[in-house]
């Protein structure tokens, strides 16, 4: 089947939808969804999300405490744009129905995390990220101009290559007419065409074993991209959050938000000795790059699974307040975080690299725009600063907005697409061949390409990558298109971009650490 959209937002998290809504009043909008709309990564943003709105805290506070995240890499017209604009799109998300905490007074209740100098973080109570998808959904459906495919797979991006031309990364002007997209429901691969595109599918976390993000974290928008030959950068930047819950066997890990730290909780050895303070002077307040390395090097030293965060010093019902979500989920597995401290450990979170865009959101291909994980906007540079991302979806959703409601009606549908061909190929007869690979991924980017890297590891991990990619290339070729083989296909090639930018940064900064180059180069870029 052919379908004809004015937008096509592929993905279902704040960057999307934030995109969707500010359009459809001007075109028709199709959200494809790889599964519903509920699962995005948005969803289990528990902290919140970062904005000037008092008194006190100012946009070059905000831009300081941002760029020094960010380890000297990032753009600081990037940096300045979001933070001054930041208010604004505040303002939006609550006409959309979000519903931020306030004080007795009616003033938003302020968390502070690591990395920011000022309370200037917005949620609601600890799953901020829940209540702002909830809110946007809502919305989104009872929007007469927008039509969302729930379990609709987007599999390539569609380009001149499928009218039969050679294209490569040096290709001018390669242009988007839309994507093929699996109805998982009816295994078809429909053909919708769209006169501009949004590319919005979240992080990579699933190419590691153990991640916070949600299993649909496979690097789709990122993968389909890069074959497409649009320009992808600084994927050696993968940011790992310092506290997931401990609790092996048990995937995606639950996430012990950054706010629990700014609350005052203490980071201790399993004999319950406080260590933060021999790393850093902010102590457990640490950015997360800094906290995550002395965790692994403290766990690796010591020979430790996990350590521990503990809040047990705090009013109980203090803590059970601001963070209820924490206190049951914790409670389930049996411990009582008033009474017990944290098992935590880190675990693969949050992509600060991905699909470059320009300032009004755009990719080095015509008609493509991208947003909130998949992309790099040059915002965080070598580390992203805690709540910086929810916002920067909807500042850069609103630029992608402005720079293509002007010009959108001037693209036309490309109507010689022509249907996907599955002729020849027949279905994987043994599941094993892919499950066992997606399985070998996640050990090889977790053993060698963590937190802590060096030239051999990341050869070693190449090398194997090789292997698989040679195995699945062939596979796909093969078999009838599904999720799984195109999800494996997508982690490879994730993965070994990761590799390949990290080989290629000879320095440590932020994020990326080396022993083989442990100082930083000053001629570094992003």
């Amino acid at each position: 089947m052919v379908y004809r959209y004015d937008f096509l937002v592929i993905g279902s998290g704040i960057a999307g939808m934030s995109y969707a809504l500010k359009v459809a009043k001007y075109g028709r909008v199709a959200i494809a969804a790889k599964n519903s709309l509920e699962d995005a990564n948005t969803y289990y943003a528990q902290g919140g999300i970062a904005s000037v709105t008092n008194p006190w805290d100012n946009f070059e506070k905000h831009i300081a405490d941002t760029l020094d995240a960010g380890g000297g890499l990032c753009d600081v017209e990037v940096v300045e744009k979001v933070v001054h604009e930041a208010p604004a799109q505040i303002r939006e998300l609550i006409r959309w129905g979000v519903d931020f905490d306030k004080d007795d007074k009616g003033n938003f209740d302020l968390h502070r995390e690591g990395g920011h100098s000022e309370f200037r973080i917005l949620h609601h109570k600890d799953n901020t990220g829940a209540e702002i998808q909830d809110s946007l959904i809502e919305t989104i459906r009872n929007h007469p101009n927008i039509d969302v495919f729930d379990h609709h797979f987007a599999i390539e991006v569609l380009t001149q290559h499928h009218l039969g031309q050679v294209v490569t990364r040096h290709t001018p002007g390669i242009e988007c007419y839309g994507a093929y997209i699996l109805n998982q429901e009816t295994n078809e691969i429909d053909t919708f065409l769209a006169r501009v595109t949004m590319m919005a599918t979240g992080g990579i976390g699933c190419i590691y074993q153990t991640t916070t993000n949600p299993l649909v974290a496979t690097g789709d928008g990122i993968a389909m991209v890069a074959r497409a030959k649009g320009e992808i950068k600084g994927m050696e930047f993968v940011q790992f959050h310092p506290t997931a819950l401990y609790h092996p066997g048990v995937r995606p890990s639950f996430l012990i938000t950054e706010a629990m730290r700014g609350y005052g909780g203490v980071l201790k050895t399993l004999d319950g000795k406080e260590f933060m303070h021999k790393y850093d002077e902010r102590g457990s307040l640490a950015p997360r790059d800094i906290v995550a390395r002395a965790i692994d090097t403290e766990m690796k030293g010591k020979g430790f699974e996990h350590l521990f965060l503990d809040v047990t010093h705090k009013d109980p019902e203090e803590t059970r307040k601001h963070f209820p979500t924490i206190y049951e989920k914790c409670l389930s597995y049996g411990i009582d975080i008033t009474k017990d401290m944290i098992p935590v450990a880190p675990a693969a979170h949050y992509l600060c690299g991905g699909i470059k865009v320009n300032m009004d959101g755009e990719t080095s291909i015509s008609r493509l725009y991208a947003n909130g994980e998949c992309a790099c906007t040059g915002l965080h540079g070598a580390n992203r600063l805690a709540s910086n991302s929810l916002i920067e979806a909807v500042v850069f959703a609103d630029a992608a907005a402005r720079h293509s409601l002007p010009v959108f009606r001037g693209y036309p549908f490309q109507e010689d697409i022509p249907s996907w061909n599955a002729e020849g190929t027949t279905s994987p007869e043994e599941m094993v061949l892919i499950t066992q690979s997606y399985r070998e991924v996640g050990q090889i980017m977790s053993s060698y390409v963590g937190i802590v890297r060096s030239d051999l590891r990341l050869q070693r991990a190449l090398d194997r990558l090789n292997i698989l990619f040679r195995e699945t290339e062939d596979l796909f070729q093969r078999s009838v298109v599904s999720r799984d083989i195109c999800e494996l296909r997508n982690i490879i090639k994730v993965g070994y971009m990761v590799i390949k930018q990290a080989m290629a940064r000879k320095e440590s900064r932020g994020l990326h650490y080396t022993v083989d180059y442990p100082g930083r180069d000053p001629d570094s870029v992003l």
